[in-house]
């Protein structure tokens, strides 16, 4: 079943196309991978799946209904490259001030935080101020502030980037669990070593154009060798 379908979008800027009829279609529970080089239009996709952005032409639905009604996104999550949270907020006030632009219930709020704080293994956390934080444990705290509202498809953007290898290690197998538990978890990332290992799917764009769409068993070379041979064949070679 396809969680996600984007038709012909298309957005531009100041006559120049970000997205060019872009098409493609992500499955329920499935690691998926969008990758491209540095202004490929990644973000924009992001953007407009978020509603962050308003596109020209073009259809996205997000479990069968369309992406303007708010309870399309509120399956959504996403977690940018570069995040902050306010300095001098401990980890649950963190939490609960995003529960609380998620969550109309607000009797369901703690219940949540716990819920979120446990998943991500620092209940220990809680009091400690964000400004005293690890950078894995921010990560962690990233992570947890996705989960409050309890979304189905979770975005992060570079996910990977500026953490050592045994941050990286962890962050994979916390998202390797949380796809175990059912979510559809879309990453846009640089480390193809990675995407290789932990992706279902992935779909390769450049200059705002579908490029490839493949399962990650579908491949008879590296990732990065399809990469490049893709972009490669797009533009020609350097």
């Amino acid at each position: 079943m396809d969680i996600i379908k984007v038709k012909n979008l298309t957005k531009s800027y100041a006559g120049h196309r970000a997205l060019n009829n872009l098409s493609l279609n992500i499955k329920k529970g499935d690691f998926f991978g969008l990758l491209g080089p540095n202004g490929a239009g990644k973000t924009t996709f992001v953007r407009c799946l978020l509603d962050i952005l308003p596109f020209e032409h073009g259809s996205i639905f997000i479990e069968e209904v369309p992406h303007k009604k708010p309870q399309s996104r509120a399956a959504l999550a996403y977690l940018p490259e570069k995040f902050s949270f306010y300095p001098n907020y401990s980890v649950y006030q963190t939490l609960h001030f995003f529960a609380g632009t998620k969550i109309e219930n607000k009797k369901e709020i703690p219940l949540q935080i716990e819920m979120s704080l446990e998943k991500m293994g620092i209940q220990d956390l809680s009091s400690k101020k964000i400004k005293h934080l690890s950078k894995g444990q921010l990560q962690r705290v990233g992570l947890a502030q996705m989960l409050v509202g309890r979304p189905h498809i979770l975005i992060l953007d570079e996910p990977f980037s500026g953490l050592d290898p045994l941050l990286i290690k962890e962050m994979k197998d916390l998202l390797k669990e949380l796809k175990n538990e059912g979510k559809t978890i879309i990453v846009n990332s640089h480390i193809l070593s990675e995407v290789e290992i932990i992706c279902d799917s992935l779909a390769i764009i450049d200059k705002g154009k579908l490029l490839a769409h493949k399962r990650m068993n579908e491949l008879d070379i590296s990732l990065e060798d399809f990469f490049c041979q893709t972009i490669e064949n797009q533009r020609g070679p350097r």
